[in-house]
């Protein structure tokens, strides 16, 4: 089944300015307004941080206030950045708007996401349960969104969790929806943040588009499952990991739930066109099955997923990956994901790029793809199979220290693969399969760890 536009999606595009119209305006509570002084780090012009004293006014207040009192907000332009000490909190029917050009910040040592709905809750112990409480009829608009992540070195705020004190488990994000239902998040730039750019979780009937990243260090727009009825579309700008992630397994320590993905659109999605170091660009597909605490699993498929118009994506990250931050041991998917029905349409590849599939897959479709790029005698967009790669902690040379970034001992199968229209540059001669598609079969290396990776004993099983 090809996934559709969802109508409630459409519905949502009509422009905020509109839903806004008759409302006070933010400076009705500007007496809320504090002014404080604190400490921040910023690079020179040499790259050095330097510490500088700023004594700004804190908005928290005054547009919870505002929030509160009409159900809307609207931040007007203007020459200073606002700064807030916490999240802004949506309910139902919130209407969030700021001008383009309006900045704000979020108070370095805050740790918490910017903007979110009122019912985020902790929801990792269990599968999410078919009577979860949900807002919605949410729309958030416009703005520049920064948590003062201005330097590598710097995070300025390291974490985007759902509240100050009791967070919810896993939440990370600049922008944080978590049980929403008709829900919206458009023309925006997140700017210099260390979470998630847009963080969805349980989302059902969605829409995120024209969303830019500037020095952006963590996922643009991440998705956990169960999620369904999304259109993410207009993603762009630099990302220093995935522009995009459908995550229906996930890490623990960022999974606020888990459960299956499903009738979603990304489409229109551009890589940075940089140095390849300064992004990751991926968009990242990650089935898996949970395994919670008590014992009791849950499976967690991804189905009926469309990417179309894809520019300068490196990867397509659609494999088995356990958590290397806790240790693999400690976190992984019980066995290789599910995929059914992934469509990748209309992709530009002005440099070089692959599709990643370490999943049991029924139904995948690459089609209208152009390379325009040098090819080598061993290159394939398509690789079915594990992968092997060693991932040296801190660059330690003892092998005892070293760990393996992904599942190189698991088979996965993938059914009824079909490929189209894959060309070379200015060729109108469409690329065979044979030579569009590679079956990974791993083997152990003999000299590890003398040489790595280690290899493993995996294969990718193809089913024509």
């Amino acid at each position: 089944m090809r996934p559709a536009l969802p109508l409630i999606a459409a519905l949502l595009l009509a422009p905020v300015a509109e839903l806004l119209a008759d409302t006070k305006p933010l400076s009705t509570w500007e007496p809320l307004v504090r002014k404080e002084t604190w400490a921040e780090k910023w690079p020179d012009a040499a790259g050095k941080l330097e510490t500088r004293q700023v004594t700004a006014e804190v908005w928290t207040q005054a547009m919870q206030a505002s929030l509160d009192a009409q159900g809307t907000l609207h931040i007007p332009a203007r020459a200073q950045p606002y700064y807030i000490d916490g999240p802004l909190v949506l309910k139902s029917g919130h209407k969030l708007s700021a001008d383009p050009t309006a900045v704000i910040r979020l108070k370095p040592g805050t740790n918490t996401c910017m903007v979110r709905n009122e019912r985020v809750v902790t929801l990792n112990t269990k599968p999410v349960p078919s009577d979860q409480p949900m807002d919605t009829d949410i729309t958030i608009e416009g703005g520049i969104w920064t948590t003062l992540a201005n330097s590598v070195a710097n995070h300025g705020n390291t974490l985007g969790l759902s509240a100050k004190t009791n967070p919810a488990f896993g939440t990370h994000g600049v922008i944080l929806l978590q049980n929403v239902r008709r829900v919206s998040v458009r023309n925006l730039t997140v700017r210099q943040s260390r979470p998630f750019g847009v963080h969805l979780a349980n989302a059902h009937a969605f829409a995120v588009e024209n969303i830019t990243l500037e020095e952006h260090r963590r996922d643009g727009v991440h998705v956990n499952g169960p999620a369904s009825d999304g259109l993410i579309r207009g993603v762009r700008g630099d990302s220093h990991d995935d522009d995009v992630a459908l995550n229906a397994w996930e890490w623990k320590n960022y999974a606020p739930c888990y459960g299956p993905i499903e009738r979603i659109i990304v489409e229109d999605v551009t890589g940075w066109p940089g140095d390849e170091h300064v992004g990751n660009n991926a968009i990242r597909i990650l089935p898996g099955v949970k395994r919670f605490d008590d014992g009791t699993k849950l499976d967690c498929p991804i189905r009926d997923i469309t990417l179309r118009r894809i520019t300068d994506i490196r990867h397509f990250k659609v494999y088995d990956q356990p958590n290397l931050e806790i240790g693999r041991d400690n976190d992984h998917s019980i066995g290789v994901g599910t995929v059914k029905n992934l469509r990748l349409e209309d992709l530009t590849f002005n440099r070089p790029g692959q599709i990643e599939l370490h999943a049991n897959t029924d139904g995948i479709s690459v089609h209208d793809v152009r390379v325009n790029h040098p090819i080598t005698p061993d290159w394939h967009l398509l690789a079915i199979g594990p992968q092997s790669q060693t991932y040296k902690r801190g660059k330690s040379e003892d092998p005892a220290k070293w760990v393996e970034i992904f599942s190189p001992d698991l088979d996965c199968t993938a059914r009824n693969v079909n490929v189209s229209g894959v060309r070379l540059q200015d060729s109108e001669t469409a690329l065979p399969f044979e030579q569009v598609v590679k079956v990974v079969e791993l083997k152990p290396n003999p000299d590890y760890p003398k040489t790595t990776p280690k290899g493993g004993t995996g294969k990718g099983i193809l089913v024509r």
